[in-house]
């Protein structure tokens, strides 16, 4: 006789399979092992008067449920100069939303709708750019080109962002190492996301077109550790500058991890950057549970091209469920749709991160492409099984189950049952190849889920409605003379005077820096006494 399969052992056991350690436990020797390797992308808004392509007020934000008009879009997308389409345009194409912009009429005008051309850059922006890419040792163009990035999830109502390179291969200062920048771009600020449920998706455009710079680190950073305090340095000199916006929401980092055998997934939208080392580190062992993952099937399936799973709709009773997501959807007429998945037992309870299997996996892919909200789906290996013995069996006689496949349940309306069983074979077929290239969405629990596909380069295309902007070298000279202390000098200065290094961090993160210096020379307090008052809460 068999014995039952416990998914809760199963977990534990791929667990230990994966070899995961808390990020407590962990050393640089680990991450080398995995061949950890992470870059950063800092988003930062500037702190002009006015947007960066027309003359509405910048920073000025309205209530969420305060606007003067609705204004409602359907995405499409456009070819590429090469003559392809983009993955992520695809992929947002096949939600079928319908995107809403609550409007403002304080804080936006015809431009941000794309019923008007841009108007020239606004000047103080490129001005700011400028300044804090000296800060970074980099060269600045000689010429500005403003291109076109392709976004089709609704967060830009023309459909792409205007953004374009200023300065070029910089560095900057990590305790044990220097890292190298490869650019910093400046670029237009996104809507603001007010909901986003089932196929309709709703912004404010106060946020729309402010100013912001976007900075790229070469994936260089060799453990979470490493990557947070990357992150902490390109805040602090963004701030030192005094040009930046601080606060929720105006800043915010994109982190790219990848290990051996894996590829680069991006962890999109990283709002505090204490968050960034329990990401990186939990990501970097989810990969490493989706190569063990492969491993596994493809000792179990010898052509992975050949595999299929089966759909069949349910046709026994389940009326006497007591799962209340089930009887909703039963309510409202869905369709309830059974899958078998050929060889993958063991597979939908298999630990990825802390708390979620690939099962989830699924389920945030239903979630983002085929638009049902979780709970979206129960499967074969759920830790509280929501079928009884003899529903079971029944789905195991409609789906001719073998010994050694798992099975999900689904419901959907009629109209997303299509792209819900796409979904569901696309990525479980992608289970075959291990790690897909993908954006994440950071949760603060640590752990992420799927958000889209990686965008690729093929969604940058020149803009058309912009002529290429000279930058001169007197400007750059000029204003190069008016630099703020560098952060490396800051922090030898603050050594110098004995302040504790624990105090640091406070201080540059809150450009403290001048009212220290002040209270140092023209208070004649203590520098050590003054600097730890400063660098505590």
């Amino acid at each position: 006789m068999n014995k039952k399969f416990d998914p809760k052992q199963n977990y534990a056991s791929s667990m230990k399979r994966v070899g995961y350690i808390t990020r407590d436990k962990a050393t640089p020797k680990d991450y080398a092992k995995m061949g950890f390797k992470s870059g950063l992308e800092v988003h930062q808004q500037l702190k002009t008067k006015e947007k960066l392509f027309c003359r509405c007020p910048a920073g000025k934000y309205q209530d969420l449920q305060d606007y003067d008009a609705e204004l409602i879009r359907h995405m499409r997308p456009t070819l590429s100069e090469m003559g392809t389409y983009d993955g992520t345009a695809l992929m947002e194409f096949r939600t079928r939303k319908n995107i809403v912009y609550r409007i403002k009429n304080e804080t936006t005008c015809t431009y941000e709708v794309d019923d008007t051309p841009p108007f020239k850059i606004n000047r103080e922006a490129l001005e700011y750019a400028i300044e804090i890419s000296l800060m970074m040792h980099q060269n600045v163009v000689g010429e500005l080109h403003i291109t076109r990035k392709q976004y089709l999830d609704g967060s830009i109502p023309t459909g792409f962002q205007r953004t374009a390179i200023v300065g070029i291969e910089g560095e900057i200062p990590l305790k044990h190492k220097n890292v190298r920048i490869i650019q910093l771009s400046i670029e237009e600020d996104a809507c603001r996301e007010v909901s986003d449920i089932g196929h309709e998706r709703v912004y404010t455009t106060d946020r729309l077109g402010i100013p912001l710079i976007e900075t790229v680190t070469y994936p260089e950073l060799l453990t979470p550790d490493e990557v947070m305090e990357a992150g902490q340095v390109i805040r602090f000199i963004n701030r030192s500058s005094g040009k930046v916006r601080v606060g929720i929401g105006a800043g915010r980092q994109d982190v790219n991890v990848s290990i051996t055998g894996g590829t680069r997934v991006e962890i999109k939208g990283v709002s505090r950057i204490k968050w960034i080392a329990q990401l990186t580190h939990n990501e970097a062992f989810r990969q490493k549970a989706l190569l063990e993952i492969k491993k596994e099937l493809h000792n179990r399936v010898k052509d992975p091209k050949k595999w299929k799973p089966a759909f069949k709709a349910i046709n026994f009773d389940v009326s006497d469920i007591e799962y209340r997501p089930i009887k909703e959807a039963m309510d409202k007429s869905w369709k309830l749709i059974a899958c078998n998945l050929p060889e993958f037992k063991g597979i939908l309870s298999f630990f990825l991160q802390p708390g979620k299997t690939f099962a989830d996996e699924l389920e945030g892919r239903l979630k983002v492409i085929a638009c049902l909200e979780r709970p979206n789906m129960v499967h074969s290996e759920d830790m509280n099984p929501v079928f009884n013995e003899d529903m079971l069996k029944k789905r195991s006689k409609l789906l001719k189950c073998g010994e050694n496949d798992a099975q999900i349940v689904f419901w959907a309306p009629e109209e997303d049952v299509e792209t819900a069983k796409e979904t569901i074979e696309e990525r479980c077929r992608m289970a075959f190849e291990g790690v897909p290239n993908e954006t994440r969405k950071a949760l603060k629990d640590g752990t992420t889920i799927f958000e889209r596909v990686l965008p690729g380069a093929d969604r940058m295309y020149p803009d058309t409605d912009s002529a290429p902007i000279p930058i001169k070298d007197e400007d750059i000279k000029e204003i190069g003379k008016a630099l703020p202390v560098s952060l490396k000098k800051r922090m030898e200065q603050l050594k110098k005077w004995h302040i504790p290094e624990d105090c640091y961090y406070y201080i540059l993160r809150n450009d403290l820096m001048p009212l220290l210096e002040r209270m140092i020379k023209e208070l004649k307090i203590s520098p050590k006494w003054a600097g730890t008052l400063l660098g505590h809460k």
